[in-house]
């Protein structure tokens, strides 16, 4: 990523350069990112193929203003930290779900290493509602953050698994990938009636209060620390309407989802 990329993505987030490439600037970087753009599958139902190249990347989240899910953010977010001098390794994770360990590759986290000397830290801002802040890789005490609680532990397999408010998120293996590496399982993703990215569509940000906005199908959800909303969005105008006014994308038609 040049210069003139990485200012533009600043831009983007919100954020205008320089900037130090410390530990208080990842946990800005981390958060701005996360409130300006959004987690979502909308390409998945809108017949948009979706590319790992990094050009193509940059196109979509910084020129078009989109968002994307794990393989996209956080290989985005990757790309701009190595240009702010950061060592960024790139991780392969298996996600939690209800039958257990998703499959090889099913998530993208990052380890940062920083040259003001902290880290490494395990950065992630493409797992939808998760940590706000980056969190410390190699401890095992329960982190506090504005997302929640979270522990780090090791596996008997080498691994370490990520949890939240005492609940399994993902598990990550500690060697490190590049982005090509994805590129069959972020095929799946998109393609396969397994994969729960075909079945709805999902669009969500973190908002400034710490909570999240989102549209999943047809209805608006606005969720604190401390309440919960939800409001159905009526016809295609409204729902276009809201992606415009909460998330900055602008369609001309809306995402289909498979049986929607």
């Amino acid at each position: 990523m040049d210069e003139n990329t990485a200012e533009a993505y600043l831009r983007r987030i919100g954020l205008s350069p320089p900037l130090a490439a410390d530990a208080a600037t990842l946990r800005t970087l981390h958060r701005a990112h996360q409130m300006a753009v959004p987690f979502e599958n909308l390409s998945i139902h809108l017949g948009e193929p979706i590319s790992l190249d990094e050009e193509d990347l940059v196109t979509k989240i910084v020129r078009d203003r989109r968002g994307g899910f794990c393989y996209e953010l956080n290989g985005m977010f990757a790309l701009l930290l190595e240009t702010l001098g950061a060592q960024v390794t790139r991780a392969a994770a298996r996600v939690y779900g209800a039958k257990g360990l998703g499959p090889p590759y099913d998530h993208l986290t990052l380890f940062v290493c920083l040259p003001d000397g902290s880290g490494p830290w395990l950065a992630d801002v493409g797992f939808g509602r998760h940590s706000v802040g980056p969190l410390m890789l190699e401890s095992r005490t329960e982190q506090q953050d504005p997302g929640g609680r979270f522990l780090l532990t090791d596996t008997a397999d080498g691994d370490i698994d990520v949890l939240k408010d005492g609940e399994p998120q993902y598990r990550i293996e500690l060697r490190g990938r590049s982005l090509a590496d994805f590129v069959a399982t972020c095929w799946w993703q998109q393609t396969s009636p397994l994969s729960t990215f075909t079945q709805e569509t999902v669009c969500s940000r973190l908002t400034e209060d710490g909570g999240r906005i989102s549209i999943s199908g047809r209805t608006l959800i606005r969720t604190s620390s401390e309440s919960r909303t939800e409001d159905q969005l009526p016809g295609d105008d409204a729902l276009l309407a809201a992606y415009r006014d909460h998330f900055g994308i602008a369609l001309d038609h809306v995402p289909v989802a498979a049986g929607g």
